[in-house]
């Protein structure tokens, strides 16, 4: 127990020392902090004083400067400033009051006394420093913007200016020399007139420009008082604008009395180059105009046309003495002006400002009137003879043609009257025909004659002709229509000969057939509508009720009759049919009934049978045409009959 006791006291002391030791470990690491954050606000609130020291005299300065460029630079300074150097110092500010309430805070929680930073170190010295920094601040951004303004206003008064004495000066540029020119000197009365009204269009308008003088000089005037830097050259360029002005001034005057004195002088004369005009002018129109007609190129197609051109003629060759006079009249005044200007030695250097027209012209131009008359004459003798030929070879062509086109429509109507009058037979009405073609024939030297005439006619650019209402072209046509006419009624009563021969036709039959047809071709055209058609063969006993069986029956016989569907039907068509009608001709049954005999009975024939019964050229005819009989009682080499004859008369696609 005794040494347990020794120990124990011997490790309790120990224990108490480090205790101690802790303690004082503890004492001394707060006071070190302590005082390490004392050196730290220390330091800070000393640097943040003297950076707020060498900003103040910085924002104190407010200096101005002469240029925008200069104050514009000054104010992103400023703006760097508050953009780039004071929030630091924001913070520092922060970080330093945060420090001391926090160095406080410690102090008072470890029982020492409270930090007294030095003398004006503390929060408040620093916040009192901040205050009149940024106080400062707020002036030297107040100054800033107010001396921008000064100088805005300033450049713009400036620009202003030069603007406003540009223009002038741009105005004013040559107005002195103008003013000084002699120019109506040399001038006419109306030039005289033009430089007054000019002059006095130039009087307002300088007094229109007196308020940009004024403005100038104002403009001037608010520089000088906002102490503009570059005023003196202000002020020199304005004088001188004024200078210039009052020069610009009496000028003006000066030429005002020069322009009055010399417009009274040349009025006098202005009357006499104002008559010189007025009869000078029609006078030259008239010349012109006589000049014009002249020498105008006529066309004319007849006779009268020349005639009463070469009457206007001898009517304008009567009027040229008193021409004659009105010139020397005109001549005379100018004459008169010539003598006043030598007279009174007036410089007349311009022309008359009235009309160009001067003697010389006007002499001219009846020295060329002169020498167009006889010329005129010469043409329109030329022309006279011209169209007396014309009217020669009008009056040839019309004596023929006049002839020619009504034998032309005399021989169509005798045609016309031979094919449908029915005079003899058919034969007799050919022989007369082509009796006719022959005359016809002959009759084209006739026709060849006219055709020469026609083209002298064309050569010599002839378009009319009143002797005559028949042109080549209607004598041509009817020519060729007349040819072909007597052809075709030629070749129709060769057709219905070939039709009556091989129909059997009687020539009665035939005539009958040409009077009912020429009954009913009412408008003699030689052929029957489709109503007149019907009428004719109702006429002859045809069964054409007005019902629809009737209808069908007439669209069946135009079937026949008009296979192209013209509308119309010809007396050739109208034979054709009447002869199948009326005749007895063979048919397809007929046939059929023939070849089934020779077959003996069959429904089919053999070659061998063909060539028995026919003559051979027609049996081989027969064989290369039959198809073979396809029927069940057929045997080998049976040929088909029935068709063969159907397809003879047009009833099968064989």
């Amino acid at each position: 127990m005794t040494y347990v006791s020794c120990y124990y006291h011997a490790f309790s002391g120990k224990q108490k020392a480090e205790t101690a030791a802790n303690r004082i470990c503890k004492v001394l690491a707060v006071n070190q902090e302590n005082e390490q954050l004392m050196e730290d606000y220390e330091k800070l609130a000393t640097d943040l004083l003297e950076w707020i020291r060498r900003t103040i005299p910085w924002l104190e300065n407010r200096m101005p400067e002469n240029t925008m460029q200069t104050m514009q630079q000054k104010l992103e300074d400023f703006r760097d400033y508050r953009r780039l150097h004071k929030p630091p110092k924001v913070q520092e500010k922060c970080q330093l009051e945060i420090n001391f309430n926090t160095l406080q805070t410690k102090l008072r929680l470890s029982n020492r006394p409270a930090f007294m930073p030095s003398e004006g170190k503390m929060v408040s010295d620093i916040n009192n420093a901040w205050g009149s920094l940024e106080g400062a601040e707020k002036g030297y951004e107040e100054w800033l913007l107010n001396e921008i303004r000064r100088l805005e206003r300033l450049d713009h008064l400036a620009e202003k200016f030069r603007q406003k004495a540009a223009i002038h000066e741009a105005w004013t540029d040559g107005k002195e020399e103008m003013l000084q020119k002699h120019d109506y000197e040399t001038a006419s009365l109306s030039e005289i007139k033009a430089l007054l009204k000019k002059h006095e269009a130039f009087e307002s308008d300088l007094a229109a420009h007196q308020d940009r003088v004024e403005q100038i000089a104002a403009i001037a005037q608010e520089l000088n008082e906002l102490d503009y830097y570059d005023s003196p050259s202000v002020n020199a360029r304005c004088q001188r604008i004024c200078d210039q002005w009052d020069a610009l001034g009496a000028l003006t005057q000066k030429r005002s009395e020069a322009l009055q004195r010399t417009e009274k002088l040349l009025e006098t004369i202005d009357q006499l180059y104002l008559e010189f005009a007025k009869r000078a002018a029609p006078f030259n129109n008239w010349m012109e105009g006589a000049m014009e007609d002249l020498q105008d190129t006529f066309i004319v197609h007849t006779i009268e046309e020349i005639q009463g051109l070469s009457t206007a003629h001898e009517q304008f060759k009567a009027t040229l003495p008193e021409a004659d006079k009105e010139r020397q009249a005109i001549l005379g005044i100018h004459n008169e002006i010539a003598k006043i200007v030598q007279t009174y030695h007036v410089n007349m250097a311009g022309s008359n400002p009235y009309t160009t027209i001067n003697p010389q012209e006007v002499n001219a131009k009846w020295d060329k009137v002169r020498q167009l008359v006889p010329q005129r004459d010469q043409a329109l003798i030329e022309e006279h003879a011209r169209q007396q030929n014309n009217e020669r070879l009008r009056r040839q062509f019309a004596n023929q043609a006049n002839v020619i086109g009504p034998w032309i429509q005399t021989k169509m109507e005798e045609i016309g009257r031979i094919s449908i009058e029915m005079h003899g037979t058919l034969e007799d009405q050919l022989t007369h025909l082509r009796q006719y073609e022959k005359s016809i024939v002959n009759y084209k030297p006739k026709i060849d004659q006219l055709e020469g005439d026609h083209q002298l006619i064309q050569e010599a650019l002839i378009f009319d002709n009143k002797h005559t209402n028949y042109t080549m072209e209607h004598i041509r046509v009817g020519w060729e229509q007349l040819l072909t006419t007597i052809a075709r009624t030629i070749n129709e009563i060769e057709n219905q000969i070939l039709t009556r021969d091989a129909k059997g036709i009687s020539q009665e039959q035939l005539n009958e057939y040409r009077a009912s047809f020429n009954h009913f071709d009412r408008d003699h055209s030689g052929a029957l509508g489709a109503e007149e058609f019907k009428a004719c063969l109702i006429s002859l006993g045809f069964d054409i009720a007005n019902d629809a069986q009737g209808e069908n029956e007439f669209s069946r016989i135009m079937s026949i009759v008009d296979p192209n569907r013209m509308g119309v039907v010809t007396f050739q068509a109208f034979i054709d049919f009447m002869s199948r009608e009326t005749a007895d001709t063979d048919t397809a049954d007929q046939v059929i009934a023939s070849f089934k005999v020779l077959a003996g009975d069959k429904n089919y024939i053999l070659a061998d049978e063909l060539l028995r019964e026919l003559p051979p050229d027609q049996a081989e005819y027969c064989m290369a045409r039959m198809a073979p009989y396809t029927g069940p009682d057929g045997v080998p080499g049976a040929l088909d009959y029935m068709s063969f004859s159907t397809a003879l008369y047009g009833e099968s696609d064989l």
